[in-house]
């Protein structure tokens, strides 16, 4: 019917959580990613998760780790500023 709610990206894969962590687990799966978002929406704080899900950091320090903040006047002020 015309009422009928199309989806927004119709070739987009919608893998599930479980999908997810089966193809992390192999390591010649893992590729670059990119992670995009408005100012203070968390990018550094999931860019630390994933890094801890893959089990390069501790789970304990993802989040404080801000592993993509490389300057130091990033690491001094706790912001991102270049990215």
């Amino acid at each position: 019917t015309s009422n009928e709610k199309k989806p927004q990206y119709p070739n987009m894969v919608n893998f599930t959580v479980d999908q997810m962590r089966g193809i992390m687990d192999k390591a010649a799966n893992i590729r670059n990613m990119s992670v995009i978002a408005h100012v203070d929406h968390g990018k550094s704080t999931l860019t630390d998760s994933l890094v801890a899900a893959a089990g390069i950091i501790a789970m304990a320090a993802a989040g404080d780790t801000r592993l993509t903040d490389t300057r130091q006047d990033e690491q001094e002020r706790g912001i991102t500023i270049k990215s």
